[in-house]
């Protein structure tokens, strides 16, 4: 149930009850503190009781605790430290670039809406969010909780992120690497404008310390098709400097470039075993979303 009643731009009510009926599966075992639906690493443990939490619909009416229940008439689950739960890390890239956008709907717009759905469905679910805001730094980081009330949290943090700087995504990922000690689902949300090769140490990293890794690679339309026709001025949204050009003298170019670009990137996952999601912001984010959940829960996910 959503707690926060504020109203969310990134929010829609209706996408989220047609997605909560899709689990959010981590690929690779988990280490959690409570019971949930994720695979541990651990076999033929003892099962020691943790804690109580309430019932919400969907869970198994095998862990109901019906002497609570004659006790006060509330339904109770009973939760054991041999299951585990996930941590979701939510990596949201802050920078200048991801204010472009040609669709109505800039990469961050867009990005927001991908990272407080997955947020609401992973807490749904039991398990633990928290959340990196970055750009040539952490902006802001808020640890992973299991708490509904930790949602308006996280939700306040998006909407108060502003895209500016230069994107320092390398530096931070390594960071979070070192720093969530925990195996956990680490979901990257950027345009990833940095080199194949840089970006591969950084998931090699995160890989190197169990964590499950999704990049969901955010790109605008006219990234993608350079549809410009007339002399432009192109702006660097990261301060660089501007670029005016003649379209029709450049854009082999560019198409050349970026399609040796995709192909790059399109190694680093496979050899990195990182689930990547490329994504064309014109596309509905529920139409995004549905796609990643139902390939998650076949055990599978996209390269």
């Amino acid at each position: 149930m959503l707690t926060d009643r504020k109203t969310r731009s990134f929010i829609d009510p209706a996408v989220l009850g047609r997605l909560a009926r899709l689990p959010l599966s981590a690929r690779r075992p988990m280490l959690g503190q409570v019971s949930g639906r994720h695979v541990s690493p651990h076999r033929g443990a003892s099962v020691e009781f943790a804690e109580y939490r309430k019932y919400v619909p969907g869970d198994d009416l095998r862990r109901l605790d019906w002497r609570t229940y004659g006790r006060t008439d509330r339904y109770y689950v009973k939760e054991f430290e041999a299951d585990t739960n996930l941590r979701l890390c939510l990596v949201v890239d802050t920078s200048g670039s991801m204010n472009f956008g040609s669709v109505g709907i800039t990469k961050l717009e867009y990005a927001n809406h991908l990272a407080a759905s997955l947020a609401y469905l992973a807490v749904q679910q039991g398990d633990a969010v928290g959340l990196t805001c970055v750009a040539d730094k952490i902006v802001q980081s808020i640890p992973p909780k299991r708490n509904p009330a930790h949602l308006k949290l996280l939700f306040d943090t998006l909407e108060l992120a502003k895209p500016s700087g230069e994107t320092k995504l390398d530096v931070i990922l390594h960071e979070i690497a070192e720093t969530v000690r925990q195996r956990a689902l680490v979901i990257i949300l950027s345009d990833l404008f940095l080199e194949p090769a840089v970006l591969r140490n950084c998931f090699e990293h995160l890989r190197f310390r169990h964590h499950d890794v999704v990049a969901f690679h955010l790109l605008d339309p006219e990234e993608l098709s350079f549809p410009f026709q007339r002399p432009t001025r192109f702006i660097d949204l990261e301060g660089g400097p501007a670029i005016f050009a003649e379209p029709s003298e450049i854009a082999d170019r560019y198409h050349k470039a970026l399609k040796s670009y995709l192909a790059e990137l399109k190694d680093v996952v496979l050899a990195t075993a990182v689930d990547y999601q490329r994504i064309d912001t014109s596309e509905t984010y529920e139409s995004v979303l549905t796609r990643f959940l139902i390939d998650r829960s076949r055990g599978r996910g996209r390269r």
